[in-house]
């Protein structure tokens, strides 16, 4: 992509807000997962990454970012559509860090098309099985080691809000995510468990070129008020709010939109 999209926040200032927390994120090796798992990092978190494992060059990529801020990382091929997976790669978790703290569930899938008469029901059941399946396997899994003051995040987006005309499964399934992270909240708060989402407008990611045509990639992000996608490092520090409990303790199955100066989302 050109340009690159932006993830090391160099701004931004760690103070130890996850120190010695073990963390799991769920494509985190690009986008704004591996924003997300970079300040995890630079607060403290030693940080486990799962992705495709065709990605894997980007996936230790992310690697030394994160050992660049003096953490540990841990990366984890696999698919998140698959149950077992899911928990092998969260008893990975435990095994290389003894613990798990914070849980976000960032992996997706997306392919653009003009009509539903498009949407294969292959793609369809892939769009389904990535975004909303794998958050519910990976959720389950990690739950099983999860203690009160841990926190799951889920990644939702505008679409699951307003709807998409050529992304109509990813936008089912997005709406799906935010319905999943009230109810899942709900369910957990007993345990002292806080279920949240972050749910951004257009943000520059690899996601874009690989699923849309190159116009409207081109476009991206410019309807904003802002007049631009924004960066994937503009995003991860509502991650570390949600992650840290010095930030939002009292904060429970939110959905928080981050939409480059709209204020109009439902």
């Amino acid at each position: 992509m050109s340009p690159k999209p932006r993830y090391m926040a160099p701004l931004y200032r760690g103070s130890g807000k996850l120190q010695d927390q073990g963390t799991l994120i769920t494509g985190g090796d690009s986008g704004i997962g591996r924003s997300v798992a970079v300040l995890f990092a630079r607060e403290g978190a030693d940080v486990a990454i799962v992705y495709l494992p065709a990605e894997q060059s980007d996936a230790e990529e992310t690697a030394r970012a994160i050992e660049g801020e003096g953490r540990a990382a841990l990366l984890i091929p696999g698919d998140v559509t698959n149950p077992d997976f899911c928990e092998s790669a969260v008893a990975k978790v435990i095994e290389r860090f003894g613990r798990l703290n914070v849980l976000v569930n960032n992996a997706a899938y997306q392919m653009s098309q003009k009509g539903i008469e498009d949407i294969s029901i292959e793609q369809f059941d892939l769009t389904f099985r990535t975004n909303i399946y794998g958050y519910f396997f990976m959720a389950k899994a990690a739950l099983k080691q999860m203690s009160a003051g841990s926190s799951i995040i889920n990644t939702g987006s505008i679409t699951g809000l307003e709807g998409h005309k050529t992304l109509v499964d990813y936008a089912a399934t997005k709406g799906a995510i935010h319905a999943f992270t009230k109810s899942l909240a709900q369910n957990l708060v007993e345990r002292q468990i806080r279920v949240n989402c972050v749910a951004p407008g257009p943000i520059w990611t690899v996601l874009q070129p690989v699923s849309r045509d190159p116009q409207k990639v081109a476009e991206h992000g410019q309807h904003t008020p802002m007049g631009r996608p924004g960066q994937p490092e503009e995003v991860a520090p509502a991650f570390v709010f949600f992650a840290s409990e010095a930030d939002s303790s009292y904060i429970t199955g939110e959905v928080l939109t981050l939409l480059g100066g709209e204020t109009t989302a439902a």
